[in-house]
């Protein structure tokens, strides 16, 4: 089969390579891939500015879809021409999540999956929308289920709250179709004027523009009737936490889903006001098999279809990761591979 092979860091060692197909072991199943989206934890495992104890030559990207073309021996819920999504934490099946079932992640303790095919416990798949095609289910796994899962089953997202999401990235563009599919209110941060008028396009109900508005927090409250939003998701770390803080009324929640800026989180109990108003503040990485599921049924249900910035075939793989790093995106970077 071909696949896509960093052979060292950096995305001038991107290579495709003839390979062995996996075998599959009694328990497994084969999936032949048909699109790979990126995520920023791609970008950093890339570059080596992550520790992901990789070994050389690796198989990158963690997000898939595809057919399931054969299955092993003691497979029961996968059958061949099943459409199937990549679970990314492998083992974390149902319930809040464990050492157990944090100790396998897809391109971390496995191969990743952009190439023809992988080869994945029946555990770790989840059945595709039946509304999307492969490039749209291969956007799910890391930044959908992570809004999914910090705002439905983290943060208990209600019909009439306010959610406050940041740019126009993966987990903020599915947090904010999440929220108004859910019947809330949201606020949207950006950083220019035409990236305003796609969040618009896509259900917010008002958006402000960061480098007008530094300290953003206030204008958060006055979009608001003077109180602060109910949920907000983080997605930059230490460049925003601070305000982020401050956008939320009492017993707010404060998802940090990311860190772009930096993973140092610069906290002041008194000033942010952690304490007085009861702030939440929520770690979130995805989520698990049975919340990916429900997702993927609010999904059918409410015919919701991701945000694609751009699709590239394999041998464009280069360019999509250098897509992704020149942060000018909107949406997600697929690549496929049919």
């Amino acid at each position: 089969m071909k696949a896509m092979q960093l052979t060292a860091f950096g995305a001038d060692n991107l290579v495709i390579a003839d390979v062995a197909t996996p075998s599959l072991k009694a328990n497994e199943v084969l999936v032949n891939i048909k699109a790979v989206s990126l995520n920023y934890l791609d970008l950093i495992l890339l570059n080596g500015t992550f520790n992901g104890d990789l070994v050389f030559p690796y198989i990158p990207a963690s997000d898939g879809a595809g057919v399931v073309t054969a299955v092993g021996a003691d497979v029961s819920r996968w059958k061949p021409g099943d459409k199937v999504v990549i679970q990314y934490v492998q083992n974390w099946t149902h319930g809040s999540i464990d050492a157990a079932g944090n100790a396998v992640r897809v391109a971390w303790q496995t191969p990743g999956v952009l190439s023809e095919y992988t080869a994945v416990p029946e555990h770790g798949l989840v059945k595709m929308p039946a509304n999307l095609s492969f490039e749209e289910a291969a956007t799910l796994p890391i930044a959908a289920l992570t809004a999914w899962y910090g705002l439905i089953e983290q943060a208990g997202l209600r019909p009439g709250q306010t959610v406050l999401t940041q740019g126009t990235g993966g987990v903020s563009l599915f947090a904010l179709q999440i929220a108004k599919a859910a019947g809330a209110k949201v606020i949207a941060t950006t950083s220019s004027e035409a990236k305003a008028a796609q969040l618009k396009a896509l259900g917010a109900d008002a958006v402000i523009n960061y480098n007008q508005y530094p300290a953003w927090h206030e204008q958060v409250k006055a979009l608001n009737g003077g109180e602060g939003v109910d949920i907000t998701m983080d997605v930059v770390g230490s460049a925003t936490i601070g305000e982020s803080l401050l956008s939320v009324k009492e017993n707010g929640f404060v998802g940090t889903a990311g860190f772009i800026a930096g993973p140092e989180l610069p906290l002041d109990i008194h000033r942010h006001r952690i304490n007085l108003n009861f702030i939440r503040i929520q770690g979130l990485a995805v989520g698990s098999v049975s919340a990916f599921a429900a997702m993927n049924r609010a999904i059918e249900v409410n015919d919701i279809h991701p945000v694609i910035d751009s699709v590239y075939p394999l041998e464009q793989t280069r360019e999509a990761y250098l897509r992704l790093a020149s942060g000018k995106h909107v949406g997600k970077i697929v690549i496929t591979l049919s």
